[in-house]
């Protein structure tokens, strides 16, 4: 009698999961967010803040109840700012760890290197890297979370212009977002009234960069814009001080990070550079509408770690929150249900900004939710 009890209660349990349309087996599993991040290697100061997001919110989605009644579970791989690491890493989430969505691809060679093999799973990605190539043009599986290196130049040219500037000296790496940074300066140039009198780079690993600075400081340029992000930054800040360089010194959302200001010990002092508002957030209105979101990561970031905030670690919560609203607006893990409804975000109010995404739009942000900061008392200080 007991035991025909039980029989009828799992029965009449597995019609009704069935009814609401999630099977026995899916409502029993764990959602699996994966990620491959570079928490070591060039791009550590990226990819530490990432990981440490990803960690500790989805700790407190677990907390609060999970996601469609299911808890949330992080696979997440170091890929050492490697992009043969990359590929590995994200071949082994979706064939052998069988995630649900990936959350990650801290810079843009390693997502780059790694987009082939996740649209040929078919997996929904999204990418916490910077350059516009990744959803440019639109790839069916993959999004992405920053700015890209166009709005950011775009948004400098601007500042340029509005301040009479308009001969450039452009120092650039060696990397991907680099490279795309280089190529969108060249191409936005003319359309933001500005020429580029000096085009230097400098390859993987350098560690002084005098003898570029140098030549941009006798090309007759009136502004300074460096490409790049990582180590780079700090040592392109110093160089710059060394040589007794006085233009306007610019640099991209690839340095907003109390890591650059550090880095540069005391030589990034009226560097200016585009950024999402969280690197602000205490300066913002209370009108704005970002301020409400990106405060509460501010101090639970900062109360959680003991580390400031950087823009890197609101890639990160922005792409999780994405992917884990579009879960629950699809109520399940179907992965082609889960890709459209990430289309369909719409108003989402995030840490980077506010997205609206669609089929022909993978990023879902403009140049309105980015401002400009310059640095100032060892600290980032908001322009009006």
């Amino acid at each position: 009698m007991y035991l025909g009890r039980i029989k009828h209660f799992a029965i009449a349990l597995a019609a009704t999961t069935l009814a609401l349309g999630v099977s026995v087996t899916e409502a029993a599993e764990a959602i699996k967010i994966g990620s491959f991040l570079s928490v070591s290697g060039p791009a550590s100061f990226l990819g530490d803040p990432e990981k440490k997001t990803l960690e500790m919110y989805v700790d407190k989605i677990n907390a609060e109840g999970g996601v469609l009644g299911r808890k949330l579970e992080l696979v997440l791989y170091d890929d050492a700012t490697n992009a043969k690491n990359a590929v590995t890493f994200a071949k082994r989430l979706m064939l052998q760890d069988n995630v649900d969505v990936i959350v990650g691809g801290t810079t843009t060679g390693n997502t780059m290197a790694a987009i082939k093999v996740i649209e040929e799973e078919g997996v929904p990605f999204i990418s916490l890297a910077g350059a516009g190539v990744i959803v440019d043009p639109v790839k069916k599986w993959v999004f992405k979370t920053p700015h890209t290196d166009g709005i950011a130049v775009e948004k400098i040219f601007l500042d340029m212009k509005n301040r009479g500037l308009n001969k450039v000296g452009l120092l650039s790496g060696s990397g991907g977002f680099d490279k795309s940074c280089r190529g969108n300066a060249q191409a936005l140039a003319s359309k933001g009234g500005i020429t580029i009198v000096a085009d230097e780079t400098h390859g993987k690993g350098d560690t002084d960069m005098t003898v570029q600075l140098t030549k941009i400081k006798g090309s007759g340029a009136d502004a300074f814009l460096y490409c790049g992000f990582g180590a780079p930054t700090s040592i392109v800040a110093k160089n710059f001080k060394q040589i007794g360089m006085s233009m306007p010194h610019y640099q991209t959302h690839g340095s907003a990070s109390m890591r650059f200001i550090e880095g540069a010990e005391g030589a990034a002092e009226g560097v200016r550079l585009p950024a999402a508002a969280l690197l602000v957030v205490d300066q913002l209105p209370d009108s704005h509408p970002q301020k409400k979101v990106a405060a509460a990561y501010k101090e639970m970031y900062e109360s959680k770690t003991g580390d400031s905030i950087s823009t890197f670690g609101g890639h990160a919560y922005d792409g999780l929150m994405i992917a884990v609203e579009a879960i629950e607006r699809a109520g399940s893990t179907d992965k082609a249900k889960v890709l459209a409804e990430i289309e369909k975000t719409n108003n989402f109010v995030g840490a980077d900004g506010i997205f609206t995404m669609s089929p022909t739009d993978h990023l879902g942000l403009d140049a309105a939710s980015f401002v400009m900061v310059e640095v100032e008392d060892g600290g980032w200080q908001l322009l009006k």
